[in-house]
């Protein structure tokens, strides 16, 4: 059972319906007590568990065990990786739900991290027209931000989350102890999406991540919850306001436009989701600065704070033009114009295309070949 409850009672509201947030910590071997968190939420008799090939020999056995006890479960087990976030894993979902017969009153369950998560939703907002599901993130980066709010999707060639859905679970399950297996590379990406929430909502987080970042790194787990349960409010917040992102949840995005064409032209997976958006957050931080909104001090700060979680903030070599190009394809460009979630100053952020044109090329052209 759980050894501690970080926060109960976090609740995301939304048109569609509201559900709840549980974050926990329990030890590495009693993952079948997540079957025991979530089994008031499956709708029906048939379960089908999402994971991929890194998750599924930690905690799948268990979960299914224990929930094939109440129900009909099956599994579908998907290549780990951002470059497999993609329509012909979406049919594997598909084609594991066709060979069961299931139906309508099938749920779905992500077991991982926010690859996993982002599929399955959208396997499950497509599926007989919607069906129901659950989000077991596993990293710091999905239980932070990608399981919460309802955005489903897959990549495409030209542009990252391109193809997709607002669907929201039934419940999210964070459990902290899963962490304990996480990579540290990962943790550190999970770790942008984090500060990400301090750079356009809260100063004052800031300042706590700088004090206890050395601790989150070192898998301190009531920290880690501690940040965790503070983004989620943050996000179920923002969520509550705008579900379908037509207006302040695009804020969320900050540092996502550099970082998706970072994602995009390096290829899905050499940068990770979180390193890609570390670095463009340092882009829109400069842009910020250019704009006469942040100082320099701000934006060294800004630095300090990505290099303390081991993140990169340089992006890679990519020519001016190529990355515009990109950008364009991005999915808050409105009438042709690219807008950018920009910084009025730490801790507030702003979504605008009212910016010289000149200057973003300024800084897209500091790392262009």
């Amino acid at each position: 059972m759980a050894t501690a409850l970080f926060h109960d009672g976090l609740t995301v509201h939304t048109q569609s319906h509201d559900y709840p947030i549980i974050i926990t910590e329990k030890s590495a071997t009693e993952a079948s007590s997540m079957a025991k968190q979530v089994a008031p939420y499956i709708s029906g008799r048939q379960v089908l568990i999402v994971t991929n090939d890194i998750v599924a020999p930690l905690y799948l056995k268990s979960l299914e065990d224990e929930l094939a006890q109440q129900f009909t479960v099956k599994v579908c087990v998907l290549p780990d990786g951002e470059q497999y976030k993609n329509q012909t894993s979406i049919d594997q979902i598909y084609d594991a739900l066709m060979a069961e017969h299931f139906n309508r009153d099938v749920t779905l369950i992500a077991l991982g991290g926010g690859v996993v998560g982002d599929m399955t939703g959208f396997a499950a907002a497509s599926f007989m027209r919607g069906v129901n599901f659950i989000q077991i993130p596993t990293t710091l980066l999905s239980q932070v931000d990608s399981s919460v709010g309802g955005k489903t999707g897959i990549n495409h060639a030209q542009g990252k989350n391109m193809i997709g859905a607002f669907w929201q679970p039934q419940i999210v399950l964070a459990e902290m102890s899963t962490l304990k297996t996480l990579p540290a590379r990962e943790l550190s990406a999970g770790l942008a999406e984090v500060i990400k929430y301090a750079l356009i909502m809260d100063a004052d987080f800031l300042t706590w991540l700088e004090h206890n970042l050395p601790a989150m790194m070192a898998l301190d787990l009531a920290v880690l919850g501690e940040a965790v349960k503070r983004c989620c409010q943050y996000k179920a917040d923002v969520v509550a306001q705008d579900e379908r992102e037509s207006g302040v949840r695009a804020l969320l995005n900050f540092g996502h436009t550099f970082g998706h064409v970072i994602e995009t032209h390096e290829g899905y997976g050499n940068w990770l989701h979180g390193e890609a958006v570390a670095a463009g957050m340092v882009q829109a931080a400069e842009l910020s600065q250019k704009l006469g909104w942040l100082t320099n001090e701000d934006v060294a700060r800004i630095k300090r704070v990505l290099t303390l979680a081991n993140l990169p903030i340089t992006p890679p070599t990519i020519d001016v033009q190529t990355a515009l190009d990109l950008m364009g394809h991005d999915k808050k460009v409105k009438h042709g114009q690219i807008r950018l979630i920009l910084l009025k100053s730490i801790g507030e952020a702003v979504l605008t295309n009212d910016f010289d044109a000149e200057l973003l090329t300024d800084v897209l052209s500091q790392h262009s070949s």
